[in-house]
Order: structure tokens, then sequence, then C-alpha cells
């Protein structure tokens, strides 16, 4: 009973900051009217959250291990939840942005020892049902918050979006204080209060001052720069360009320090484990996918269909809930099937489902998109339960905690490298269809000629001829220019999905990496 509250725990805890990842997004609007805010002003409330999360992920180990694992989690669902009630009372822009980068540096102790907890919980035959169990949180979380946030902001206004954290926080708080246990720690022996003490501070090591600047500097500037690339015009601005060069010395130097450090803070040998090696890679992958997709998929179909928020959000649950059926079904196959043939085949569906979700077009009916996103949520069943099962069933203790903040950093990097390239290459698309689409939008092109002839007929509701540049001549002329802008979004988006349809085959390459041996699940020590 015990372990199945802990699981409870984790889940919950999982879900209160995967969903505020994104159920911010679509309140964006409600926010900039109610605080007097600019579009580009407002976005530091997604941007500052996120830079945040990226900076504590790869550390909450090193942090759980320096003030204990009970403490270290518990307080962090405390301020998580504290700071999101304060970004609910915000009056001021500066207030909000604020309260949403301590809500960050809280949320990032969240995932990485969640999943440490639930694989914890289960025992080492089972490995396969703990990833599952992680999995679906990641999967019904990022789908679960838009349309949740669309119905709170339409209903409540934003600030509930915040202020909903509170009793999940409190619930979740006080069974993390009551059952969350440091690492290597036995309920059984009874210590007592200064043997625990003593214990705790064995379980300490050095500050390595010198890689946690480093960390900060990099992760947070690469990250500054993948979220606010596209939008500052990437090296045009001289700020990104400050940034990328501060990330990349940042980043080579924390490599360098790390590795000749003996108390590092950020663990960079388990890379020298293949099977870890490739579980990264293909995890990074997965991100690129799945935050790439969730942030196309809505533009397309809110500027092309005229989708909701909430409508299109919509769009994914069934996807996202098929996945999170058969992912416990995929974690006890892992005992008899090999791992690399479910990724493999994760792999190649999630491919053939991105493809057709390429052909998606200002005719498709929403029933036209459910089967390629169904399949889509299907693929990312099979790929999330055996990737996290081979990383972390490498390592015991103390280590998966470690080995579970890389994988969840690696995997919203990819998302947000993902996000940054697809926007990029989205906008340079629809640019270029849009200069050729307009190019023969003239009176003087029979095609063109003929299509504005066409229009002014069903305005004027009678037969007429085209004679100098009259009223609805101009109006069919303006007509066709959004058309023009339409069709030309419409092949950017095609352009660009059908790019990771195919980029995304390479994601075989790291399967390589993995040894048949250590596909299925591994022995793993029960930290408890």
């Amino acid at each position: 009973m015990r372990s199945k509250l802990i699981v409870l725990t984790a889940v919950l805890a999982s879900l209160l900051e995967i969903i505020d990842t994104s159920i911010v997004n679509v309140a964006i609007p409600s926010m900039m009217g109610n605080l007097g805010a600019t579009l580009d002003e407002i976005s530091w409330v997604v941007t500052g959250y996120i830079i945040a999360n990226a900076i504590v992920l790869p550390i909450s180990s090193w942090l759980s291990a320096q003030f204990g694992r009970k403490l270290y989690y518990t307080s962090c669902i405390i301020l998580f939840t504290a700071s999101s009630v304060a970004c609910g009372l915000s009056t001021s822009l500066g207030m909000l942005v604020f309260f949403r980068i301590l809500q960050g540096l809280a949320g990032g102790a969240l995932l990485p020892t969640s999943q440490a907890l639930i694989f914890e919980s289960f025992p080492k035959e089972k490995a396969g049902t703990a990833s599952a169990i992680y999995g679906m949180s990641v999967m019904v979380g990022p789908t679960i918050g838009p349309v949740l946030g669309g119905y709170l902001t339409d209903h409540f206004g934003w600030r509930m979006i915040f202020n909903i954290n509170l009793p999940i926080g409190i619930i979740v708080a006080v069974l993390s204080f009551i059952l969350v246990e440091d690492v290597g720690f036995d309920p059984s022996l009874k210590l007592s209060k200064a043997e625990l003490k003593q214990k705790r501070k064995d379980n300490k090591t050095p500050i390595d001052i010198l890689g946690l600047i480093l960390l900060i500097t990099g992760i947070g500037s690469l990250q500054f720069v993948l979220e606010r690339g596209q939008a500052d015009d990437w090296f045009d601005s001289r700020l990104i360009l400050v940034n990328t060069i501060i990330a990349v010395s940042s980043l080579i130097g924390l490599i360098w320090w790390e590795l000749r450090n003996k108390h590092p803070i950020l663990e960079l040998r388990h890379f020298k484990n293949k099977t870890f090696t490739g579980g990264v890679l293909l995890m990074s992958g997965v991100g690129v996918a799945l935050y790439g997709l969730i942030f196309i998929i809505p533009v397309f179909v809110s500027n092309i269909q005229g989708l909701t928020a909430t409508q299109t959000g919509a769009l994914f649950i069934p996807g996202a809930f098929l996945a999170a059926m058969i992912m416990p079904i995929i974690g006890a196959s892992l005992r008899k099937v090999d791992a690399r043939f479910l990724i493999a085949t994760g792999v190649i569906t999630l491919s053939i489902a991105i493809f057709k979700i390429s052909y998606f077009d200002a005719l498709t009916s929403v029933d036209g998109m459910f089967v390629p996103l169904l399949f889509r949520g299907a693929a990312l069943a099979f790929l999330f339960v055996p990737i996290n099962t081979i990383v972390l069933s490498q390592f015991q203790g103390q280590e998966i905690g470690q080995a579970a903040g890389l994988l969840n950093l690696c995997r919203q990097l990819g998302g947000s490298v993902g996000i940054a390239l697809i926007s990029t290459f989205f906008s340079r698309n629809q640019a270029a269809s849009y200069a050729t689409l307009i190019s023969h939008i003239s009176l003087l092109d029979h095609q063109a000629y003929r299509l504005a002839l066409q229009l002014q007929m069903s305005m004027q509701g009678k037969m007429t001829t085209l004679v100098g540049m009259g009223s609805h001549t101009l109006d069919s002329v303006k007509i066709l220019t959004g058309m023009a802008h339409k069709q030309a979004f419409v092949i950017g988006y095609q352009k660009i999905v059908r790019t990771i349809a195919f980029g995304y085959l390479l994601s075989l390459l790291p399967l390589l990496l993995i040894k048949k041996k250590e596909g299925t699940a591994k022995p793993v020590m029960d930290a408890h």
C-alpha cells in the first residue's frame, strides 16, 4: 500500500509540473489585455519558466543528495504551489514573470525525482511497468494542459490556471512529507535522529561551484537562444549572438571540468555507457517529435480551420489516452520482447503517422485528422516505455535520479531545438511559397484574371466586364491575396511536417548503441 501511495504522489507531482508547462499558452491573450503587456513581453511568462526548469533538471539529483530527498522534494512541491498562487495574485507583468521563474525552479525537481520514486517502487522484474506509469503522466499532461487552460480561462479567468494548483499541491506535499524517504533509507531500521542526520551528512559531497556556474550560464543561455531565436531573427540580434557564444563556451567548459572533477555536479561519465547514450539520443528525438508537433499542429488548425484552443487541445486527447492505455501492456511485454524491436516499431509508426499528418490542408475535417493523430499517440507509447526502462535499468540508488535528470533534460532540449527549427523553417517556407504565389496575382495573368472575374461575378451577382479597376475588382484582388497567404501557410506546414517525418527515421541509428541483453528490464535495486 505504501508503494502505491508513493507512486500516486509522484504521478500527481509530475502532472502538476507538466500541465503547467502548456496550460499557460492558451491564456496569453487574456494576460496581455489584463496586464497591459505586448506579446513579446508576455512571452517571458513561458520563456522564464522553461529556462528555470531546464537549469534545475540535471542537478536535481545532486540537490537531493545535499538536502535529503524527503526535504528537497517536499520543499519544492510547497514552493511550486506557493509560487503558483502568487502567479494568480500577480498585479503586474514583472511580478508574474518573477513567480513563474520561481515556479520553474521548483518544478525542475519534480520530474526526475518523481521518475526515480516510481522506478524504485516496483520490483526489479516490473521496471517496464514503472516506466509505463511515468510515461502516462508525460503523455497525458501536455494534452490536458491546453484544454484545461482554455476552459478555466473562458469560465473563470486566467488567474484560475494558477490557483487550481493549490488544493492538489497541498495534498501532494502532505503525501510527500509522510511517505518519501531519502535514497538508501530503510524505515525498518528505525534510525535515531542523530543517526539519520549523520547518514544524510555522509551523502553530501563538496559543492562544485564552478560546475554549477557553468551549468546555469550554459543551459540558461542555450534555452534562451532556442526560445527567443526565431522571434528575434536569430543572429541578426546581438543579444541572441552573445547568448550563443556564452552557451557554447560554458557548455564546453562544463564538459571539460565535470569529467575531471571527483565530485561533479553533473555526472557526465554516464555517457560512457553506450546504452545510456543511445537512450538519451532516442529520448531527444522523442522530444523533437512530441513537442514539435504539439507546436505546429495547433498553429495550423487555428489559422487555417479556425479551431479554438479548447477544440485544438481536444484533437490530441484520443491519442494521449490510447497511449496511456497501451503503455502498461508494453511495459509488461518488455520481460519477453526485445526493447529494440519495440522502439523500432515506434519510430517507424511515428514517422508514418507524421507523414499522414503532413497531408492536412484547408479541406481536412476534424474526423480526417483523427486516425493519424491516434497512431501518433500509440507510436509514442512504444517509445517512452522501453527508452525509459533501458536507460534507468542501468543504474541504482542515487544514480537513478542522476540518469532521470539527464534524460528529462535531453527530452526538453530536444523539444526546444525541434520547436526552434520548425518555427524557423516553417516561416521561411511560408515566405518563399507566398512570394511565388503572389507573383501570379495580376490581371495580366490569364488564370488570375479568370479567377478574379469569377469572384467579381459572385460579389455582384450578375455578369460584368472588368473595366478599369472598379471596387469589385479590387476586392477580388484582395481575396486572391488572402487565398495566397492561406495557401502559402498550408504549403509551409506540409513541407516542414514532411521533413520531420523523414528526418525522424534517423532515430533508428541510436539503436545500434543498445545491446540486446540490456534491452530488457535489468534488475534494479530498491533504493528504499
